[in-house]
C-alpha cells in the first residue's frame, strides 16, 4: 500500500485529506509541525509526502532542505500564498509540484498519481544510460556521475539532464519538455523548466568543455556537444 505523509498544522484540512486518502487506498501518516515532519519522514518511511510551507517549529522550506539531504521521495508543496516566488523556492529546494490552498480533493489525487507515476518509472527503469566526457547518466541505478563522482539529484532533474542529453545538439521548447519529461498531465506551468536547468547547470558547472546545457534564446533548451 503506498504510504503518503501529510505535514501541515490545519487540522481540518488534514483529517479532511485523510479521509480522501484512505478512501482511495493509500495509507496516510499525519504530522502537525516540521519537526515532528522531519522525525514522522524517518520513521514512516513513506512513498511522498505533502508538506506545507507554514509550519510551527520549523517551516516547510526547512523541512524540505531535511528530507533531501537524505531521499529524493516526491515532495508535493502546499502553500496558501499564490506567489510565484513562493512556487520557485519550492522547487529550487527539490519538492516535485506545488498546490496553493484552498484545496480540491480530486486535484490532490490527480496530482499525487502523477508524481508517484513519474517516480515509479525512474526506479523501474531498464538499463538506459547515457555517457559522454567526465559524465554518465543512469536511469537504472538512478545516478549521476561526473568524473566518477556520484552526483545526488531529485527524480526529474535527472530524467531531464537524461532526455537532453540522449538528444543531444536537438533543441526543445519548455512545453515539449513539460510533455516529454513531465508527462501530458503535469498540472504545473514553464517556469518549472526553467527553475530545473538552473539546478542542473550549478550541480554541472566546470564538468567538461565537451559539451554544455545551452539555452537558445526564445526557443527553448539542448544538450550540445561541443566541436574542438
Amino acid at each position: 500500500m503506498t504510504k503518503v505523509l501529510i505535514i501541515d498544522d490545519d487540522n481540518d484540512l488534514c483529517t479532511l485529506l485523510r479521509m480522501y486518502l484512505e478512501n482511495e487506498g493509500y495509507e496516510v501518516k499525519v504530522a502537525n509541525d516540521g519537526a515532528e515532519g522531519v522525525s514522522a519522514f524517518r520513521s514512516y518511511e513513506p512513498d511522498m509526502v505533502l508538506l506545507d510551507v507554514m509550519l510551527p517549529k520549523k517551516d516547510g522550506w526547512q523541512v524540505c532542505r531535511e528530507i533531501r539531504e537524505h531521499s529524493n521521495k516526491p515532495i508535493i508543496m502546499i502553500t496558501a500564498k499564490g506567489d510565484i516566488i513562493d512556487k520557485v523556492l519550492g522547487l529550487e529546494l527539490g519538492a516535485d509540484d506545488y498546490m496553493v490552498k484552498p484545496l480540491d480533493m480530486k486535484e490532490v489525487f490527480a496530482r499525487i498519481k502523477a508524481v508517484l507515476r513519474r517516480y515509479t518509472k525512474h526506479e523501474s527503469s531498464d538499463g538506459e544510460m547515457v555517457r559522454f566526457d567526465n559524465i554518465e547518466i543512469s536511469l537504472q541505478r538512478y545516478e549521476l556521475r561526473i568524473k566518477g563522482r556520484p552526483i545526488s539529484l531529485p527524480p526529474k532533474e535527472l530524467e531531464l539532464l537524461y532526455f537532453l542529453a540522449s538528444n543531444y545538439n536537438r533543441v526543445f521548447t519548455r512545453d515539449q519538455l513539460l510533455d516529454k519529461v513531465w508527462s501530458f498531465d503535469y498540472l504545473g506551468d514553464s517556469r518549472t523548466v526553467d527553475v530545473h536547468v538552473k539546478r542542473l547547470r550549478e550541480k554541472l558547472d566546470g564538468a567538461s568543455d565537451k559539451w554544455a546545457l545551452k539555452t537558445v534564446w526564445g526557443v527553448g533548451y539542448k544538450f550540445e556537444l561541443i566541436e574542438g
